[in-house]
């Protein structure tokens, strides 16, 4: 079984996010969403809400792939987790040259450590490119319309935090 990992922070959930999600559910058998802990960035969501919505938003995706989506929260290194996980793959989503430049230095280290775990670049889709997490948070907390950029359910929890 093809096992890939797929982590971020997910503070929220982004309709970039669920496109790169679904292009590596075709890549795999099972897609394991790594759900950072991350106490540093200080989240939005509480991990328990940040993994609601990923299951929630994901269900219907592992229903049209055929592919097994969970949710796994973690707080070890990428490539410990990818271990915990079974994960033969790593899925890193890219926006920018500026992304690949910080994503090429963690593949370096990750291969140092584990090189038998290889990492696979997905590039936004063009709609998509433009969409962060922390920019979505912004425009919310500023009053303005995130409805392109994240999923009805997400739009309305970032509504209410906000109001």
């Amino acid at each position: 079984m093809r096992v890939g990992l797929y982590p971020g922070t997910f503070d929220p959930i982004t309709l970039g996010h669920i496109d790169i999600i679904r292009r590596a559910s075709l890549l795999v058998d099972k897609l394991v969403i790594g759900v950072a802990i991350n106490r540093d960035k200080g989240p939005l969501y509480t991990l328990e809400e940040r993994v609601a919505m990923i299951e929630a938003e994901c269900a219907k995706l592992s229903h049209e792939t055929g592919t097994e989506i969970v949710a796994h929260p973690f707080e070890n290194l990428l490539i410990d987790c990818a271990h915990d996980v079974g994960a033969q793959i790593i899925v890193r989503g890219l926006r920018a040259v500026t992304d690949f430049e910080y994503e090429y230095q963690m593949v370096g280290m990750n291969r140092a450590l584990d090189d038998s775990v290889e990492t696979v670049f997905l590039m936004a889709d063009l709609q998509h490119q433009a969409i962060a997490s922390k920019l979505v948070k912004e425009i919310a907390r500023l009053g303005g319309d995130v409805s392109k950029f994240v999923t009805p359910m997400v739009n309305e929890s970032l509504k209410e935090r906000f109001g």
